[in-house]
């Protein structure tokens, strides 16, 4: 099975060893990873830091873009294994032993797609990472999509073909005229309207610093609401509970006791 990881990148000299890193010590064969990187066009140290890293991308791509949604869209266009994802410049694989686990997930079940947990962190000054938020998924059941119900963007891995099977009808996977909140709308048409039922593997598959595009400021914040809310009328979702408690189940993220 060869999982085709996109990442996206913009001006991440500081993070992006740790996702490459990540990647790299994954205990899975190497032959089996398609790391596919999009970046847009870096004015710093960017595509020198990851050339001068142990795993190379199998395929890198600099240029000029219209955002990360873009750069997502130019990925999957790219993408030639059985199972894609997402690892953004800011992430990283919670573990080496990740894809082995999804592998075997996807095997056992046979499931189209799978998903998992993924915890919000910062790095601290002495080295390493303090947890944030806990962002434990949960098993999917349709009815969960009208109370504010997605799994985290990062943990999904699709089979390649249902990408094109969720495509726009300009041909896009993502809407680029969202600036946060295209992949709440892609999951929405993925398993809202085509249906599709993916596995849920009950362990963190990514990490995340936290201060990314959807949270960085109150700012940010209250755009990626108002288009989350553009979501939900588009797709015929729910209502204004919908939006209430997508924002209001995030708060028990904070509260994490477990191991």
């Amino acid at each position: 099975m060869i999982f085709s990881i996109i990442t996206a990148t913009c001006n991440s000299e500081s993070t992006i060893a740790d996702t490459q890193r990540s990647i790299a010590e994954q205990e899975y064969p190497s032959g089996q990873i398609e790391w596919i990187v999009v970046d847009g066009a870096s004015t710093d140290g960017t595509v020198a830091r990851i050339k001068s890293g142990g795993l190379q991308p199998s395929k890198l791509l600099s240029e000029p873009d219209r955002g990360i949604y873009d750069a997502l869209n130019k990925g999957v266009r790219m993408a030639t294994g059985d199972m894609v994802g997402f690892l953004h410049a800011d992430d990283f694989l919670a573990s080496p032993g990740v894809l082995n686990r999804m592998r075997c997930a996807l095997e056992n079940s046979g499931a189209d797609a799978l998903y998992g947990d993924l915890q919000y962190v910062r790095p601290l000054e002495e080295g390493g990472f303090a947890l944030v938020r806990h962002w434990e998924s949960g098993v999917y059941y349709p009815r969960m999509l009208k109370w504010g119900w997605m799994p985290p963007h990062p943990t999904l891995y699709l089979k390649r073909d249902w990408f094109e099977r969720a495509r726009l009808p300009n041909g896009e996977y993502f809407d680029t005229t969202f600036t946060c909140s295209a992949d709440y709308d892609f999951m929405t048409r993925l398993l809202g309207r085509l249906e599709v039922e993916p596995a849920y593997l009950r362990m963190v598959l990514v990490k995340m610093r936290v201060g990314g595009i959807s949270n960085r400021s109150l700012g940010h914040i209250l755009e990626k609401s108002r288009e989350d809310w553009q979501v939900i009328r588009r797709n015929n979702l729910g209502g204004i509970h919908t939006l209430a408690w997508k924002n209001l189940g995030k708060l028990r993220q904070f509260f994490h006791f477990g191991g």
